[in-house]
């Protein structure tokens, strides 16, 4: 039996994963994890620590470690003697989009700090990854301007506000310049402005409702285009942001209107990190 752990090395967060193979079983996945740190060295060598004591691994059972994302980079020599072997985050992602919707055909998302589109296609063994390209916007978008207008960075904090919400006081919505009759087929309640109707009586919730709204729309009206550009529907939602539910709710909610599938797996959030791992099998 052997064992490959997947690293994945992000700006403040490092996240860890193990695939373990037994012959003549289908290979198994170990729960992720992922710890917080500001110095990336520290963060890799606290997550393998802890996953390895948590998971009963030793040494001798890890065949290789992938590691990938912004951090890998700072790791200069092999850890603990293993061999360490660096993949694209982009492969990693589409991979791993993949692997945990269980689909061979999808715009894969992955939405970090900014947001990358992956076209992902598996057939047969070989599985084909193109990147697409990206924007800014992404969970450093809803943390810095959250902190600038509200005085919260803490992502967790402004998704609870945000719960407490009102769209109206912000948003400009097609249905308050326009109507059904004069734009026929449109769904009047869609954005036609984030932060077009911002109200006197907006307060933190409804601010914060704001950024985490157009970041979201942002994202999923990209991912619209990219998957109409190359002809598919199915549309693989991975990383933090895809954990949370206002997040979900804004995809959920373009869903009909574009005649496209969202679909957030199981682990979303850790998607790259396994498709690391599922490299070593390449």
């Amino acid at each position: 039996m052997s064992t490959v752990i997947g690293i994945d090395v992000g700006g403040s967060t490092t996240k860890i994963v193990g695939i373990r193979h037994e012959a003549g079983k289908k290979a198994e996945l170990i729960t992720p994890q992922f710890v917080r740190a500001n110095d990336p060295i520290t963060s890799i060598y606290g997550a393998f620590g802890k996953f390895t004591s948590e998971n009963g691994l030793e040494l001798s059972d890890i065949d290789r470690v992938m590691m990938t994302g912004v951090g890998s980079s700072f790791v200069k020599s092999p850890i603990y003697g293993l061999d360490c072997r660096s993949v694209s985050e982009f492969e990693c992602a589409g991979r791993g989009g993949l692997y945990l919707s269980g689909l061979d055909d999808a715009i894969v998302v992955s939405m970090g700090t900014g947001t990358a589109l992956i076209r992902a296609r598996r057939e047969g063994e070989k599985t084909d990854i193109s990147y697409l390209g990206g924007t800014g916007v992404g969970g450093g978008t809803i943390i810095g301007l959250s902190e600038k207008l509200i005085g919260v960075e803490t992502i967790e904090h402004i998704v609870s506000l945000s719960e407490g919400g009102d769209l109206s006081k912000i948003d400009l919505r097609i249905s308050d310049i326009s109507n059904s009759k004069v734009l026929p087929g449109i769904n009047t309640n869609l954005t036609a402005s984030n932060f077009g109707n911002v109200s006197d009586l907006a307060d933190k919730h409804d601010l914060a409702l704001g950024v985490v709204n157009m970041v979201a729309e942002t994202i999923a009206m990209m991912a619209i285009f990219a998957a109409r550009g190359n002809g598919i529907k199915d549309i693989v939602l991975t990383g933090n942001l895809a954990t949370m539910s206002p997040i979900c709710e804004v995809f959920a909610a373009l869903r009909n209107s574009f005649n496209v599938h969202f679909t957030i797996p199981q682990n979303a959030q850790f998607a790259t990190v396994i498709g690391a791992a599922l490299n070593a099998e390449i």
